[in-house]
């Protein structure tokens, strides 16, 4: 701090004697006339060709002329404000003032140029560039032989850095002193005094902080000699500063102060210039944890036998391992529990004896004890002398350069937990199975029904065609069932594109107002994502659009019949950096936006909580609902990368958010076809269909025949390819299942691509893990059961669309 303010003085002491020495130059040269005395024509010239030539910004103002307007400008001015001389010769230098400028300072130098006089004033001016310096400025009349008033010379002084400078000074100053004065530790800055022959032998304290006197107990010790405070002091505290004070080397120590009775943990260091042997000294009294520590160690001597006999008596794994991973010491449970005996495991690393597939974990636990401390409840897998593995759960805690870890055997433990698990699996099997029996039994009955009706002679046209709609209605239905049920299961085949998730919910808007009806008030909120600078951009995901809107309209459906017809829903969207833990999943931390969807209706048991994710799972009446809506939401989430969390305090209302992974940019939106007209013509095109399913192989041939398609139809992968070797280039379009014995149809359509890149591939598929997940690899996806009408749009669709691109 003594250097720093000594640095900033010198400067300003050798810009105040450049501007005095101007000043000197300019009263010899050029001042007011007084006892006869007046400047030559000659001598104005050389005051102009000096000032041209001096370092010292100046320029010259003639008050002959209307505004006093300035005619000269040197070298060093220009570049201080930022101006070229034609834009300076002509103007008043008014110009260069701005709001900042205190408008007392115009008036002085006004004043003086009114009063023909020298005036010396500070004033705030502007670059060109805008930015503000201060001037320190010193105008001076110019006067010919005659006595008349011929210029103004003006010097400037840029002396902005030397006021930051003190400004600065002035607010660290203030900040050592509100540190000084708040801190706990104890504070002092001493002046050493040394002997003739150069040993430390006193030290004056210079200043000192009011926590000094609480740790040390001395009073009014600032200016004084320590030898008169405490005048047996011992002679190592001297040797010691003096030494930081000589050479410069800081210490950190801890040690008793016996005349005073105390402990104290020292940090001390030299200040300002050597010469002066100045050491600035922190501490703290540490005195009741070194008396604790004392009584701890002499506890520990007494309990020495007593943690032998624990340590050979236990029947828990006692180890103690250095941070470098090695085993130093472990107890004889090693060997009645795992068969490895002392000598079998000291030297030996940590991991040497883990499960291949727990060693990442242990391999992380490590890593945070030696970071982070204390470990509770970590199970990894040990192998026995024999070969076989058991689970280990540990505790462990670090010391110094090791750590003692404390393991138990929970293998039994860990059996039953699985045992438990997979009858909670085969029980969620059985309610699912017996869920999608009923639905499907409710479903198929519709379609027998219907079927045997139809079946009856004379049948009149309307009860015809009602019974083809209840078919077909429930054709549909089975189809969302089990589209619902693969969203479960995480096995529907996605079609992600980035969009923004806050104009995705403001699309649903009306859809969810139909939903919730009048007395349910529907309250949107879209936080956008702002950067470092607080600019705005929407919250971007890569998902699939269509499934997002089902998830979205599923939590309304959900947060809608919780409230009994009233009440309140908030749908927001914000952007996030944490999912937080659930379903014993850790956080997860990264870039999502989360969509969360909150109620004010009665809330969820919390036993129904670890439910509500289950298919089938519902606790509205019967007939109120299937129990898949919130499966969809799951699974959808998962596999989206994301996750959904559900919150629920009963008689407070329920809060399910959707957490999708945050996308960086949306791609530019493909120009869109325009939609085909339902059961459009083929006007022959050449269709090659790809089905190993005879039934479903024979009524799409049957159906595209009567589109005015040409079909060729192979029911499996090899045989299509031969079909397309044998007279190549004959096939418009290939349509083909993705699920078939052999090459499937993902693999398939990538080979065509890579022979022929410009065909375009339709794919068909009811399930296939192949496109749950890999996805479509951007061919187009009809997914089954199928209409007439589906398939002829997405075939016309295609068509159309590789026409365009071979444009």
């Amino acid at each position: 701090m003594d250097v720093e303010n000594d640095t900033l003085r010198r400067r300003l002491r050798e810009a105040e004697a450049e501007i005095e020495r101007l000043r000197s130059r300019n009263e010899s040269h050029v001042h007011t006339p007084s006892a006869g005395q007046r400047t030559s024509a000659a001598g104005v010239d050389l005051l102009f060709t000096a000032a041209e030539k001096t370092r010292m910004p100046q320029i010259v103002t003639d008050p002959n002329l209307p505004d006093n307007p300035i005619v000269f400008a040197n070298r060093a001015f220009q570049e201080l404000c930022g101006y070229g001389a034609e834009d300076l010769i002509g103007r008043n230098c008014r110009f260069l003032q701005g709001p900042g400028t205190d408008p007392s300072d115009v008036a002085k130098v006004r004043d003086a140029i009114a009063a023909r006089r020298d005036v010396v004033v500070e004033i705030l001016n502007y670059h060109r560039d805008g930015t503000p310096f201060r001037n320190e400025l010193y105008v001076s009349p110019v006067f010919d032989p005659s006595g008349q008033l011929r210029y103004f010379f003006a010097s400037q002084l840029d002396v902005t850095r030397f006021r930051t400078e003190e400004e600065r000074l002035a607010e660290s100053e203030a900040r050592y002193q509100t540190l000084f004065e708040a801190i706990d530790a104890g504070f002092c800055v001493a002046e050493m005094r040394f002997d003739a022959e150069g040993r430390a032998v006193d030290y004056r304290l210079i200043e000192v902080n009011p926590a000094f006197e609480r740790h040390t107990g001395l009073r009014n010790a600032a200016g004084r000699w320590v030898s008169e405070l405490v005048p047996d002091l011992e002679p190592s505290w001297f040797e010691t500063y003096g030494a930081v004070a000589m050479t410069g080397q800081p210490v950190r120590f801890e040690s008793a102060a016996v005349s005073m009775g105390r402990w104290f943990d020292v940090h001390a260091l030299r200040v300002g210039e050597p010469a002066r042997r100045r050491v600035a000294i922190l501490f703290n009294d540490i005195t009741d944890r070194r008396r604790l520590e004392d009584h701890l160690e002499t506890a520990a001597r007494e309990r020495t036998d007593e943690r032998d006999t624990l340590w050979r008596a236990s029947r828990d794994l006692f180890v103690v391992c250095g941070f470098d991973g090695l085993y130093r010491a472990v107890n004889p449970a090693w060997t009645a529990t795992l068969g490895w005996t002392s000598e079998d495991l000291v030297g030996a690393r940590f991991d040497d004896f883990v499960h291949p597939d727990d060693k990442k974990l242990a391999a992380q636990a490590f890593e945070r004890v030696i970071t982070a401390g204390d470990l509770d409840d970590v199970d990894v897998r040990f192998r026995t002398r024999d070969g076989a593995y058991r689970w280990i759960s540990w505790n462990v805690v670090p010391r110094g350069d090791h750590f003692y870890a404390a393991g138990r055997d929970v293998t039994d433990r860990k059996a039953l937990e699985e045992q438990l698990r997979q009858s909670q699996k085969l029980e969620a099997v059985g309610q699912l199975t017996g869920g999608v029996a009923h639905d499907f039994n409710n479903l198929l009955t519709v379609i027998k029904s219907s079927t045997d009706l139809l079946k009856r002679p004379n049948l009149p046209e309307e009860r015809r065609t009602r019974y083809v709609d209840a078919i077909s209605d429930t054709v549909a239905r089975a189809a969302k069932l089990t589209g619902q049920l693969l969203a479960f299961a995480r096995r529907q085949a996605l079609q992600p594109e980035v969009f923004d998730v806050g104009r995705g919910v403001a699309s649903v808007s009306d859809m969810v107002r139909t939903l919730t009806g009048s007395r349910i008030h529907v309250d949107m909120q879209v936080v956008p994502l702002r950067d470092a600078m607080g600019r705005e951009s929407p919250c971007l995901v890569d998902a699939d659009p269509s499934q997002f809107d089902t998830a979205l309209v599923n939590m309304v459906v959900n947060a809608r019949d919780a409230m009994s017809g009233e009440g309140r829903i908030t749908i927001r969207v914000r952007p996030v950096g944490l999912v937080p833990a659930v379903r014993a999943h850790p956080p997860m931390r990264g870039d999502f936006v989360a969509v969360s969807v909150a109620d004010t209706g009665t809330g969820i048991a919390p036993g129904d909580l670890e439910r509500i994710f289950e298919p089938f799972f519902t606790t509205k009446g019967v007939g109120q609902g299937t129990g898949l809506g919130l499966s969809q939401v799951f699974g959808f989430a998962k596999q989206s990368g994301g996750e959904v969390v559900a919150e629920s305090r009963l008689g407070e209302g329920s809060t399910f958010t959707l957490f999708l992974p945050r996308a960086v940019a949306a791609s530019l939106p493909e120009a869109e076809t325009p939609e085909p007209a339902a059961l459009a013509d083929g006007h022959g095109t050449c269709v090659l269909l790809v089905e190993d399913n005879l039934e479903v192989g024979s009524f799409a041939t049957q159906a595209l025949q009567e589109l005015g398609y040409h079909t060729v139809w192979a029911t499996d992968a090899e045989k299509a390819l031969r079909e397309f070797e044998r007279i190549p280039f004959r096939f418009e379009v290939v349509f083909s299942d993705v699920v078939m014995p052999g090459m499937n149809g993902v693999d398939l359509a990538r080979e065509i691509r890579r022979r022929q890149s410009d065909l375009p591939v339709v794919l068909a598929s009811g399930y296939s893990d192949v496109l749950a997940a890999q996805g479509t690899h951007g061919f187009e996806l009809l997914r089954k059961p199928y209409s007439v009408t589906d398939l002829s749009r997405i075939l016309r669709r295609a068509v159309e669309r590789a026409k365009s691109a071979r444009r």
